[in-house]
């Protein structure tokens, strides 16, 4: 066995219009990485944390990481030192899904030390339990693509169940992070309760579209599919540049553009990586003339999910 292990988790795009708390998909370049090492003291112990400006807390507790962690080993009665070094690769609050990448590579490189052979469907209910954490509601959309990889549909929560769908794979997604962090907890603060009936029945056909398309390889679907009736005119008041972003990604080229999670990134898809770059700068552009800084990242989706780095 060995005594220490590291894992990275990617970044996710959660929602994906309107797929609100059902749908998400992975990332490729940007996550998180965990190191998980055997100790001779009890417990577990977070010894290092880095790339998060002195954010996270040391408390194994609070941190979205160690309560997944504790969660699985509570659940399979193990006892055993642990030591947990988390880097942060991506930003806090970014929409991008930092607390799930973070609870899946927790528990993802745990099951790889302990050499404990757990499904990934056995890993996800602890995953939620460190989500639920930073999010304080129940939602996989982050989490199940991160575990996962690809594109994934949670069709319900009791008991949960995803599904993964097939795309297109010339599907590009262009990302822009506009500076600023938007709390998960206070973005879904700010969401009606009830929602009128014509929005919900707009909302289930563009939701069937969406998947619909993805699976038919069709963009002009995906295109018209991706709108959300929900999150998205309330969350997009928190975002300075949210109108000047979406409407340069869609002269540039773009599919459709929409908010990431709670945001403050905006996603847009593409048919290829020219466009994909080419809709990113303009992406970038704009949110500078709102004077915000961004961050820019283009990627397919990934179909991988965690993967040990050592």
């Amino acid at each position: 066995m060995k005594k220490s292990i590291r894992v990275f988790s990617p970044a996710s795009v959660s929602n994906v219009g309107p797929g609100f708390d059902l749908m998400g998909f992975a990332l490729n370049g940007i996550g998180d990485e965990i190191e998980v090492s055997l100790s001779n003291k009890s417990g577990i112990k977070i010894t290092k944390i880095t790339g998060d400006n002195g954010k996270l807390p040391y408390d194994t507790e609070k941190n979205t990481a160690t309560v997944a962690i504790k969660s699985l080993l509570a659940k399979h009665k193990i006892k055993v030192g642990l030591e947990v070094k988390i880097s942060k690769k991506m930003g806090i609050g970014s929409g991008l899904g930092s607390s799930a990448a973070s609870a899946v590579a927790g528990v993802a490189a745990v099951n790889e030390l302990l050499e404990l052979n757990l499904t990934r469907y056995q890993l996800l209910e602890h995953a939620i339990e460190g989500e639920m954490i930073a999010s304080g509601a129940l939602h996989a959309d982050n989490i199940a693509p991160c575990l996962f990889g690809g594109f994934v549909l949670v069709r319900g929560y009791n008991p949960i169940d995803i599904i993964q769908i097939d795309y297109p794979k010339n599907l590009f997604c262009t990302i822009v992070y506009p500076q600023i962090e938007i709390k998960t907890c206070e973005a879904r603060k700010i969401l009606d309760k009830k929602i009128d009936l014509k929005n919900a029945v707009a909302q289930a056909g563009n939701a069937a579209g969406l998947i619909t398309g993805l699976l038919t390889k069709d963009f002009s679907l995906i295109s018209r599919s991706i709108v959300d009736w929900i999150a998205e005119p309330k969350r997009a008041s928190l975002i300075p540049c949210y109108h000047e972003v979406r409407e340069a990604a869609l002269q540039n080229g773009a599919l459709n553009c929409n908010i990431t999670g709670s945001g403050p990134s905006m996603f847009a898809f593409s048919n290829s990586k020219l466009r994909a770059e080419a809709i990113g700068i303009a992406m970038k552009k704009a949110a500078s003339k709102k004077r915000l800084e961004s961050k820019i990242y283009i990627s397919k989706i990934n179909d991988k999910g965690p993967v040990v780095l050592k």
